[in-house]
Order: C-alpha cells, then sequence, then structure tokens
C-alpha cells in the first residue's frame, strides 16, 4: 500500500466570491471531492462501502486558511487518515498550490461507521475486518508519513 498522491483541483470561476477569490464554503466539497478520490484510490469507493451495508457520515469538519486561493491558483489535496479506532475516522487534510508546493489551508473531518439499516455504531474489525484492515494499513501508513 502506498500514501494518495493528492487531489488535483483546478478551481472554477463560480467558486470565487466578490474579492475574487475561492469563497470560504467549497474549501468543504473540495476536502469531500478529495476524500472521495482517496477511497477509490484504496479499493473502497463509497458504493462499495454503502453496498456492504454502511454509511459514513460527517459528524465534525474545519478549516485553516492560510493564505488565499484565487481562480488561477491549481491545487493538490492531501488527505491522511489522522486517528482511527475501528468505529470511527478521522481525516486530515493539506491543500498546496501545485505551483509552487505552498501550504494554503489544513483541514480536517471526523467520521464515523453506521449500519445502514439500523443507524447504529459498526466496529469495523469484527463485522467488516477486510474493510477494517484498509483503513488501518493507511493510518500506519499516514501516522509514519507525518516523521
Amino acid at each position: 500500500m502506498s500514501l494518495y498522491s493528492g487531489y488535483i483541483r483546478q478551481p472554477h470561476y463560480y467558486e470565487t466570491d466578490q474579492m475574487a477569490i475561492i469563497h470560504h464554503a467549497n474549501y468543504i466539497r473540495w476536502f469531500e471531492e478529495a476524500r472521495v478520490d482517496m477511497l477509490a484510490f484504496l479499493q473502497l469507493p463509497y458504493h462499495k462501502i454503502e453496498e456492504a451495508g454502511l454509511i459514513v457520515p460527517v459528524l465534525e469538519v474545519n478549516a485553516q486558511y492560510k493564505e488565499m486561493i484565487r481562480y488561477e491558483d491549481q491545487v493538490r489535496i492531501d488527505v491522511l487518515v489522522d486517528h482511527y479506532t475501528g468505529t470511527r475516522l478521522d481525516f486530515r487534510y493539506e491543500i498546496y498550490r501545485t505551483d509552487n508546493n505552498q501550504l494554503v489551508t489544513t483541514g480536517a473531518s471526523k467520521h464515523c461507521f453506521l449500519s445502514k439499516e439500523t443507524y447504529r455504531l459498526v466496529h469495523l474489525k469484527r463485522s467488516f475486518p477486510e474493510i477494517h484492515q484498509v483503513f488501518s494499513d493507511y493510518a500506519t501508513l499516514s501516522a509514519a508519513s507525518k516523521n
């Protein structure tokens, strides 16, 4: 298994605000786009997770804006697993300009695993060991990349 190389995003003009920078609300969408792409990279696209009978709701999301992103800026969104317990999964996002590799935004989202039928918390290690292993391995790889 290797680290996800990042999601490349070219901002759309409609995502800008009156100051000609990317409106702050769009970053949350970008995090989701990158997360969905990263899950596909891990061979766990959302449709496969949902077909298994799981849903993965967002419990919390945040963003820290370090520099403005403008319409012309192409960015790369790196997605790492910050914390994984078997029932909870926390992602960390880092957005870089591709032309100079400058870190412009960081963020995080917290999720849990619920049964699609009962909306009860699911322990992946017990109920979905293959899915658990993928997230466990990627969390270990993500932690190693911090060092």
